[in-house]
């Protein structure tokens, strides 16, 4: 079970994390789920994923501001650099992240 304060320790000591928001009811973050850790998984090395199940760990939702689902927040040396909800593809969540990623690990 992951706490607020667990996240933010995760947050602040690896280079590179990605706080995924789902809930067991939502046909779309389990559609998604795989494919985008796959992804993050074959570009990013460095990458630590949290995965959030906000049916049981509203708090937590409640503590980064997240209000639907699914939702990505990717943290960059420990600060939010991406926020993306509902509608995303795995290719742009990758995109995005890339560049600030190969700058900072370089």
């Amino acid at each position: 079970m992951n706490t607020i304060e667990t996240i933010e320790q995760t947050i602040q000591e690896n280079l590179a994390v990605m706080l995924y928001f789902s809930a067991p009811t939502c046909n779309v973050c389990h559609a998604l789920k795989p494919k985008l850790l796959e992804a993050i998984d074959r570009n990013f090395k460095e990458f630590t994923i949290v995965t959030v199940d906000i049916s049981v760990e509203q708090e937590i939702a409640a503590h980064f501001s997240v209000f639907a689902i699914p939702t990505v927040l990717v943290f960059l040396d420990g600060r939010e650099f991406l926020r993306k909800s509902r509608h995303m593809s795995v290719d742009e969540v990758i995109r995005e992240i890339r560049r600030p990623y190969e700058i900072m690990i370089s």
